[in-house]
């Protein structure tokens, strides 16, 4: 393979590539459409010119054959009148127009026929104009989702998704931290209350025990509460000794307190 062959093929495959990058479908479709409105806009020129054509060819075809027949009646009147050479120069010009309409009507009948096959393209093609644009409607529409979609992914595939979530899941496990260490400290708050009042009820028991073995030890020891002594006037000789009167009133003020 020559140097200029391979260059040539590079050439032509960077232009395509070129091309097929720089390729719109939209703008391919419009293009498209407008494309076959200009064919179509010719072809309807053309059948135009050919019905025009075809006509001119119709006029002068049925203007040859009057002529025919007038120079056939022009031949029989001379011919009447006893002149034979003015009806063979009659004949002679019969012939002539006979000869001219014939060619115009094989002329005529490939008109016909030219007209008729344009005006069937010319059907087919509005048809597929019509179809052409219908599917460049849906196509366009297909291509604005496509579009659409395309920018959404990449918009979703540039986010920092992995990131976000991570730091939401941070947020979630720290708030359910904020509300253990909320309920933890309501169920504290209620065992140190708790704790409290069963402190105060356990330090009124042992009070009452203290005092009960108080009261016991002071019977045990034979002493009797003041309201049970005798009255002073009938212990005899009670003033005479202070060293028990002095224990008695110590015993009294135990007792009261």
């Amino acid at each position: 393979m020559g140097l200029f062959d391979r260059i040539g093929r590079v050439v032509r495959a960077n232009l395509n590539d070129m091309v097929s990058k720089a390729e719109d479908p939209e703008k391919i479709l419009e293009q498209s459409i407008i494309d076959m409105q200009e064919d179509l806009v010719q072809l309807r020129q053309a059948v135009a010119q050919a019905i025009a054509t075809q006509k001119r060819t119709e006029q002068q075809y049925n203007k040859t054959q009057t002529d025919a027949n007038e120079w056939q009646r022009k031949a029989q009147l001379a011919l009447s009148k006893g002149d034979e050479n003015l009806a063979r120069e009659a004949l002679l010009r019969k012939k002539n127009n006979s000869d001219t309409a014939a060619t115009l009507k094989t002329q005529l009948d490939q008109q016909y026929s030219q007209i008729d096959g344009l005006k069937r393209n010319l059907m087919a093609l509005e048809s597929k104009i019509s179809e052409a644009k219908t599917k460049k409607d849906m196509l366009k529409a297909r291509a604005q989702a496509a579009k659409a979609n395309e920018q959404l992914q990449n918009t979703i595939g540039s986010m920092n998704t992995g990131s976000a979530m991570a730091a939401f899941e941070r947020m979630e496990e720290k708030v359910l931290m904020m509300e253990a260490r909320s309920q933890s400290a309501a169920e504290l708050a209620g065992a140190d209350l708790e704790s409290q009042f069963a402190q105060l009820e356990a330090g009124s028991d042992v009070d009452d025990e203290l005092a009960a073995m108080k009261a016991q030890m002071l019977l045990g020891s034979g002493a009797q509460p003041t309201q049970a002594l005798p009255p002073a006037a009938q212990t005899s000789g009670s003033q005479s000794h202070p060293v028990i009167n002095a224990e008695l009133e110590e015993l009294k003020r135990k007792l009261n307190q």
